[in-house]
């Protein structure tokens, strides 16, 4: 059955067809002008001294993982609460995930947890997640893990419009990734991006988002251009088209009216579900300075399956954020038993998550729907 209250409704700014279209009519629609104005207004957008546009945030983990030039095999620190792409991110780029157990409340790896898995290893990176879109303390984990800034990578994917100590998530990051999939804060459908502090990280990543050739086909084929290049580093294919870019310039434009629309819906839930037995509500903005994106309303109930099976039924539609890296089949098979299994906070938290329809257009009615059919999945649960 179709959902009367669907999961994530995407918003679109106005103006976008007609921005495409032009697109379409100039006839270039791989990386282009549309790209580079578009990672121009990002940057400016997140504070951020650069933004390379690039084909997803899966691809963006794996770049910046590519362009910090780790030995081969390196042990890389990652929650195991995360989607499965940043843990094939660190695969593909030839390094062995290192799995951190959560804080409780917040959903992400705490100082504590971070140390507690780097004294099993020496860890050569890290990669961090701002889960839900509450923003992690960065240089906090990465002193826990014994890094430098510069041998973190940022999964933002839920991150846009989260802030810490009054800097947006991105602005002083050395390799910050984000997501622009159809569900996320700034949907494009498809893209991700990485935004640094560092030139020259940057021009390697821009570089390895095309196979690692020192040339793209814009500068190749432009007036004066030459077909020759070089390859100095091995990159993927994995560049942004103009028609994503010139949706994405677009959107920014509408991001912080979204961003105030999600806080006013969390408001309005966190109201609503306070006295409903049962249920435990997201973590709360309770540090000084912090700023939460709001990507996802993640509450957590008992007998989650069951629940999200009757609100399904109830034609609500729901998610689970996510399936942690540890109880899949092939992460268990490459990183073992044992490593998989050290994980306690992680494994019985998981089990209870339940994210929420949260999205720009959702309607008081529509959250009302939602509110009733949890509160009655929940009654005899209480």
């Amino acid at each position: 059955m179709s959902s009367a209250v669907p999961f994530c409704v995407p918003p679109l700014t106005d103006g976008v067809p007609e921005a495409v279209a032009k697109v379409l009519d100039s006839r270039w629609l791989t990386t282009g002008p549309e790209t580079a104005a578009f990672e121009q207004e990002f940057a400016d957008h997140l504070g951020a001294a650069h933004v390379v546009a690039v084909a997803s945030c899966t691809s963006a983990l794996e770049l910046s993982l590519r362009a910090m030039d780790l030995p081969p095999g390196s042990p890389v620190l990652t929650p195991s609460l995360t989607f499965c792409g940043a843990i094939n991110a660190i695969l593909h780029a030839g390094h062995r995930p290192v799995l951190v157990d959560i804080d409780e409340e917040t959903l992400v790896p705490s100082p504590e947890t971070v140390a507690a898995a780097a004294a099993r290893v020496k860890p050569a990176a890290m990669v961090t997640q701002n889960q839900s879109g509450y923003p992690v303390d960065v240089p906090a984990l990465a002193a826990a893990a014994g890094l430098d800034r510069s041998r973190v990578v940022e999964d933002t994917a839920h991150g846009p419009g989260a802030a810490r100590g009054g800097v947006p998530v991105g602005a002083a990051s050395h390799a910050a990734c984000f997501s622009f999939y159809a569900t996320k804060n700034m949907p494009i459908g498809e893209g991700g991006a990485v935004a640094t502090n560092d030139e020259e990280f940057a021009d390697r990543v821009r570089s390895m988002r095309l196979h690692g050739m020192s040339k793209d086909s814009w500068k190749r084929y432009m007036p004066g251009g030459s077909w020759r290049y070089d390859v100095k580093a091995i990159g993927l294919k994995a560049n942004m088209t103009d028609a994503q870019a010139t949706i994405g310039r677009a959107q920014i434009r509408s991001l912080p009216g979204w961003q105030e629309a999600r806080v006013k819906l969390v408001a309005r839930y966190d109201e609503a579900l306070a006295g409903v037995p049962g249920v435990v509500l997201p973590q709360r903005n309770s540090l000084d300075g912090v700023r939460h994106a709001w990507h996802l309303y993640q509450v957590r109930v008992p007998d989650r399956d069951k629940v999200g099976d009757e609100l399904q039924a109830a034609g609500i539609g729901t998610s689970v954020h996510f399936i942690p890296a540890n109880q899949l089949t092939a992460y268990r098979r490459i990183l073992g038993e044992d490593e998989c299994g050290r994980l306690p906070v992680t494994d019985r938290v998981a089990e209870e998550l339940l994210s929420l329809p949260l999205y720009p257009g959702l309607t008081a009615d529509d959250q009302d729907k939602v509110v009733a059919a949890l509160t009655e999945a929940l009654r005899t649960r209480s």
